[in-house]
């Protein structure tokens, strides 16, 4: 090995990450939202990019108020009740007879309902709220029973057990196996150790899967159901049309807002002192980068976009079902671009189709090996025959997973193996074959 010290030259290619080309990377995985965020900041900073709300509408305010009166002002009422949710509490009081409850009680119920998490479970102590608030525990108590009538049923149980037990008095009043079995049996119960129950109940291993199937139709988390979230809309980046000649694709370009030059601001201050100038000529450079890059963005979403649809031609005529096998890095060998690229270009975008709105990573499916020659099938397929298996299967026998290994060999000429059997399966919400077990 030659240690010695001297001075060589050698001629080396490697690409330098400028911050102009850092910032065409970060605009082509931006999704809508996180461009337009990243557009009115820049806006911002520089005094030479000029942001033009084309869907914004001046508003005349005397002129609006004359229309109202004598015009139907139309109203999407879909949108007004997404946009103004009634909160937790409002809900639960306006359920309560208001006028026949005293002062007291309604404190209690309000500072009740602030300690209900957001499934609707009572988190407090009821020792401390009756101390908190200088009254007795007897009638913070009856307050929680209160919370504890209303609907959704469940609503302010301190635990699971006693939520289901809630559910069940008035769902099944005269069901004595089940409240026996939640009441005295929970822990066994859940645990699948229905042979001991049965055998000290004294009834049938059908008695106890009865039980089982009503306790499914219950609901574990009741206060879900009155979340105030607003409802959450996605807006496509790319439309894929169904036309005459075919199938069409075009950017969504509609929610993001225009840019322009501010040519006034640039001829006020150009051609004034040397640094004025070095500022202005910067500035000018990162608004002609930032259209560029925005233009390689909408080109390579296009590319990319248009590509899926070429490949994924019977997803579009029959649905998800004919999804075919199709890698990222297989759409970048025939585009020559590089992976990472198609993994940024399709990051939280979204398309819209004649058939629904998918992510255009669900387009993206891993291979699966068949028993015929070269013929490979997708995950999806994959997936999709587990579920038809599972749905024929007996299921006072289920099938094991090794089973499920076996019959898409011979039925569907499938090759895969049990571990990832056994992680479709849960992706699919589909419960281990002991779990599956039912008794007749």
């Amino acid at each position: 090995m030659n240690l010695k010290a001297g001075l060589w030259q050698q001629q080396t290619l490697k690409l330098t990450m400028t911050q102009e080309l850092s910032q065409a990377i970060a605009l082509l995985q931006y999704s809508t939202q996180e461009l337009t965020e990243f557009l009115e900041n820049k806006a911002l900073e520089n005094p030479l990019i000029q942001i033009d709300q084309v869907n914004v509408q001046p508003m005349n305010p005397l002129i609006d108020r004359n229309r109202r009166k004598h015009q139907k002002v139309e109203k999407d009422w879909i949108e007004q009740i997404a946009a103004k949710p009634f909160s937790l509490e409002e809900q639960l009081i306006s359920q309560l007879n208001i006028k026949a409850l005293s002062n007291d009680q309604l404190r209690v119920i309000r500072h009740l309902i602030y300690n209900l998490d957001e499934n609707g479970y009572f988190t407090g102590d009821l020792a401390e709220i009756a101390v908190k608030l200088q009254t007795n525990q007897e009638l913070v108590e009856a307050c929680l029973m209160m919370i504890q009538s209303l609907e959704p049923i469940g609503i302010g149980a301190r635990n699971l057990q006693e939520c289901l037990l809630i559910q069940v008095e008035y769902e099944y009043p005269d069901n004595e196996l089940t409240k026996k079995i939640i009441s005295d049996y929970f822990v066994p119960f859940a645990e699948k150790k229905w042979r001991q129950i049965a055998k000290e109940l004294q009834v049938t291993l059908k008695d106890i899967q009865d039980v089982f199937d009503e306790i499914q139709l219950l609901d574990p988390k009741p206060g879900a159901v009155l979340g105030n979230e607003t409802s959450a809309y996605i807006i496509p980046d790319v439309i894929v049309e169904q036309t005459p000649e075919g199938l069409t694709v075009r950017m969504f370009d509609d929610m993001l807002p225009k840019i322009s030059f501010n040519q006034q601001y640039y001829n006020q201050f150009k051609n004034q002192d040397q640094q004025v100038n070095r500022f202005l000529q910067d500035k000018v450079q990162d608004y002609q980068w930032i259209l560029k890059s925005i233009e390689q963005r909408r080109e390579t979403l296009t590319r990319v976009v248009t590509k899926i649809v070429e490949k994924q031609a019977a997803f579009f005529e029959n649905g998800p079902e004919s999804l075919v096998p199709m890698t990222m890095k297989e759409l970048a060998a025939e585009l020559d671009i590089h992976e990472s690229t198609v993994s940024r270009a399709v990051r939280e975008k979204y398309v819209q189709t004649p058939i629904g709105t998918f992510t255009l990573k669900s387009f993206f499916t891993s291979t699966i090996q068949t028993v015929v020659g070269d013929e490979q099938t997708s995950s999806a397929q994959v997936k999709k025959a587990i579920t038809r298996l599972v749905e024929k299967e007996d299921k006072a026998k289920p099938l094991s997973d090794q089973d499920i290994v076996e019959q898409l060999k011979i039925t569907e000429g499938i090759i895969v193996s049990r571990r990832t059997i056994a992680k479709y399966r849960d992706q699919l919400g589909i419960p281990s074959s002991s779990k599956r077990k039912r008794f007749n």
